[in-house]
């Protein structure tokens, strides 16, 4: 596979660039990346995400029945599910949805939806090295479905030597399958569906992501940004409620993480 920053016809990949040319060369290479497209990394990611679907059926459930309990109809709750594809920010909505719409009620709504995703600018940056190779039409209907446990998996798998983009759209198509065929059947049962807690699934989705986090230890110290988000991020939700401590403990794990690189 010719890398992209290739400029010479006869430059072969992996080759070593010389002078002004090599100090210009962006961080992506092709060095050492698997082929971005093997169907047995497509299937690992399909295999990987299942453990997290009880959990997400749950919600994707509570989701389809919020959309009906507010007045949309079929298709809008289809379309919604489609084109903004993100759970948490969708549920939020709907909890504050409006019987009438103004200039000012829908600029509330985006700004809540942008604050719940804050997090999606951070995942998706840490998806760079692994999806810098694709050709653009590739890279960014693959962000559009971007998921905490697609991510997740992809950078834990990525980690293991496969290949990113391909376990990254094993999972999310599987992610987005489920996704689309359980609102719309939410939809249709509308206040049949019960509250997740009584059965316990609302713990699948924390309890999927600690055991994913085993894999990516990487010693005490990488350890604190861990503990500072979780910290920061409980101690907004107790004295401001809502969803603003998704973004300040996204934000005050970064920050710790980018302190403690910087001293590396």
């Amino acid at each position: 596979m010719n890398s992209p920053h290739d400029k010479d016809a006869d430059a072969r990949p992996g080759a070593n660039a010389g002078g002004a040319e090599a100090d210009a060369a962006p961080e992506c290479t092709a060095d050492g990346v698997p082929p971005p497209w093997l169907r047995r990394d497509v299937s690992r990611g399909m295999r990987m995400v299942l453990p997290v679907l009880p959990g997400m059926i749950a919600f994707a459930l509570a989701v389809g029945a919020a959309a009906a309990a507010k007045g949309l109809s079929l298709l809008q709750s289809v379309l919604m599910n489609a084109l903004v594809f993100a759970g948490a920010s969708q549920l939020v909505a709907l909890e504050v949805w409006p019987r009438h719409f103004t200039l000012g009620v829908i600029a509330g709504l985006a700004l809540v939806v942008a604050t719940v995703n804050a997090r999606l600018l951070l995942i998706t940056a840490s998806l760079q090295p692994g999806l810098c190779h694709l050709p653009a039409w590739q890279i960014y209907p693959l962000l559009h479905i971007t998921t905490d446990p697609a991510w997740l998996i992809t950078m834990r798998a990525q980690r293991e030597g496969a290949s990113a983009p391909s376990v990254f759209l094993g999972a999310s198509l599987v992610l987005l399958t489920m996704w689309m065929t359980v609102t719309t059947l939410g939809f249709g049962l509308g206040a049949l569906v019960g509250d997740p807690r009584r059965f316990g699934l609302d713990l699948v989705m924390p309890i999927f992501f600690a055991a994913m986090l085993v894999p990516l230890w990487r010693g005490a110290r990488r350890a604190i940004p861990w503990l500072v988000a979780g910290v920061v991020a409980i101690a907004v939700q107790k004295l401001f409620g809502g969803w603003y401590f998704v973004v300040a403990g996204a934000l005050a794990g970064m920050l710790v993480g980018g302190f403690l690189d910087g001293g590396d």
